[in-house]
């Protein structure tokens, strides 16, 4: 793990090797200036030598002048490595979801992937801060006072040792219990941001049907727990403060009473004591340091452990090791045996041995209930998922066997969720062809029967749509998907209950678009209104992802128990309604 979050150091490794020796040069300056005060109180002041206080004095001003500047230099430079560093590990992390396919996606909430892009990288960030700076910093004043101590008086120092001996004891106990508590806690900072994110994307829903105490519930529940976690955690992060101070005030107590009777006894000078407690400041800041980073590198490991994770994950759909084709021959369709499960699993199949023949150009319907397999159908023929068992086929040529790109571009696909991004209109058609005229996006819009509502917008096609299309009707939106969608003027159009919340009419309108502007391209639209489908030239029956029946809508009519009932439920529904008119 480690190896891998440090190769994205990757230009910053010159900052993060100075850092380290600015931060040595600084701990060395500030282990001599006590020894030098030690001298000045001796030797000088102790015997009135005035001239040799002020050239000492000169000297431990211009040591700390180094030592000031070499402080600033490493905080620059640590600064500016531990920022870059964040910088690449986030870019390599948002890329590499990029390359996600569905079923990466779906092993990760996107409050998960958005806590780990920015809680986790942040803590990553500090922690490495704290450790080219603190981490060295410490370890170098510890070992530098320590010889000095050593050096002034050897049987005072062994005092500063088991102290050492008795805080690192404490903080491996520590480290041990809180590095689980920290691993909840990050599990729980995703609930917590799931929550929120519901909420904000449904805020409309949550209005509608007062239920905004049901969301505060949601949400203290989801803090309380994270905060629960989180006092675990720091209660036993709490024993390293009294630990540290009763370590300082234990040493001060032995220094005081052996230094004095050794001050007494002649074998020890007051300066020599003076330094000494200026070093159990100096080790003991050391050792509260190191406590200090240790408890950022445990948070830091549960979260560089998530972001591996993250980094680790690769694409299961990726282009075939051979070269792979670059050009869809036409809009024919294929499905040889398909069987398909989310979790890989023959014995879960929701798909399971469809086999179909599809030719370009020709117009497809998908009638089934809900859940009967209609969306994961269409998901393979772009190869957003892979299937479990048999082969798809699209010009002929198993997707698999495809450049991906190639593939996506001439499949092109209004999902059921219809998705518009902050811009304008124009912005988010062009998503379908970046280099779309103003000629061209009218033209698709036309199609979509979206130019209507357009055109009478103030500002028409550099309207600024909301994040969401939240400013849109779900009518209008699913109109100006459809139009980015022809856009991309692909072999297959593929339609996912994309008309659902248009009436009756302008889907027809959209339908009879098609067949006169798009006839080569292979259309294949589902539906829950058999009045969407029965223009098709054929129409598919799913059940239980299984194909019940495949034909025209007069033969459906006469074989397919499913189907007639799906249309006498329908022309009923609305002859009822009319008489009730």
């Amino acid at each position: 793990m480690i190896r891998k979050i440090s190769s994205y150091i990757g230009e910053f490794k010159r900052d993060s090797i100075i850092t380290p020796v600015f931060v040595a040069l600084e701990a060395i300056m500030e282990t001599i200036i006590p020894l030098l005060m030690a001298l000045i109180i001796d030797n000088g002041v102790g015997k009135g030598n005035i001239k040799y206080v002020c050239i000492v004095g000169t000297i431990m001003l211009m040591v700390s002048f180094v030592s000031l500047t070499c402080g600033a230099l490493s905080g620059k430079y640590a600064a500016k490595a531990s920022t870059g560093f964040a910088r690449n590990l986030r870019r390599a992390m948002y890329y590499n979801i990029q390359n996600f396919s569905f079923s990466n996606i779906d092993k990760y909430s996107t409050a998960g992937l958005i806590t780990r892009l920015t809680t986790d990288i942040t803590n990553v960030q500090n922690a490495f801060q704290m450790i080219i700076r603190m981490l060295v910093r410490a370890p170098f004043m510890l070992i530098f006072a320590m010889a000095m101590s050593f050096y002034i008086n050897a049987k005072l120092a062994l005092v500063f040792l088991g102290a050492i001996i008795f805080l690192g004891i404490i903080l491996y106990i520590i480290m041990t219990r809180v590095h689980p508590y920290f691993m909840e806690v990050f599990k729980k900072y995703d609930d917590l941001n799931a929550s929120v994110q519901e909420n904000l994307t449904a805020i409309r829903t949550v209005k509608a049907y007062v239920r905004e105490e049901h969301e505060k519930s949601k949400f203290y529940k989801a803090s309380e727990t994270l905060y629960k976690y989180f006092i675990r955690a720091e209660k036993l992060i709490i024993i390293n403060a009294p630990a540290m101070q009763f370590a300082v005030y234990t040493c001060i107590l032995l220094l005081s009473w052996l230094g004095a009777k050794m001050i007494v006894s002649k074998s020890m000078t007051t300066g020599e004591l003076m330094s000494l407690f200026t070093y159990t400041v100096n080790i003991l800041m050391s050792l509260m340091i190191i406590s200090m980073v240790f408890v950022m590198v445990i948070m830091a490991k549960s979260s560089a452990e998530r972001i591996v994770e993250v980094l680790d994950e690769k694409s299961d759909l990726t282009d075939p090791e051979e070269k792979a084709i670059c050009e869809v021959k036409d809009g024919s369709i294929s499905f040889n045996k398909v069987g398909f499960s989310y979790n890989k699993s023959m014995d879960n199949l929701v798909l399971e041995n469809v086999n179909l023949k599809i030719n370009s150009g020709e117009t497809i319907g998908i009638i089934g209930g809900t859940g009967s397999g209609k969306s994961t159908l269409v998901q393979l023929i772009p190869r957003l998922y892979d299937t479990t068992c048999g082969t798809v086929e699209v010009g002929g040529v198993d997707v698999r066997k495809y450049d991906i790109e190639t593939l996506r571009d001439e499949v092109s696909m209004v999902l059921q969720k219809n998705v518009l991004f902050s811009g304008t209109i124009k912005q988010n058609l062009r998503w379908g062809n970046k280099n779309a005229s103003d000629k061209e996006i009218v033209a698709a819009c036309r199609e979509a029967q979206a130019d209507e509502f357009i055109e009478k917008f103030p500002d028409k096609y550099d309207t600024f749509i909301e994040e969401g299309g939240s400013n849109v009707s779900g009518g209008q939106k699913q109109r100006l998907c459809i139009a980015r969608a022809l856009l991309k003027k692909p072999k297959i159009l593929i339609l996912d209950d994309s008309t659902s919340a248009v009436d009756t009419k302008t889907d027809a309108l959209i339908r009879k678009a098609f067949g006169e502007e798009i006839p080569d391209t292979t259309k294949i639209i589902i539906a829950q209104r058999i009045s969407s489908v029965q223009d098709a030239d054929r129409i598919i029956v799913l059940n239980d992802g299984k194909i019940d029946g495949f034909g025209t809508h007069e033969e459906l009519l006469k074989t397919n128990e499913i189907y007639h009932e799906v249309y006498e439920s329908q022309v009923k529904g609305d002859d009822d309604d009319n008489g009730s008119k």
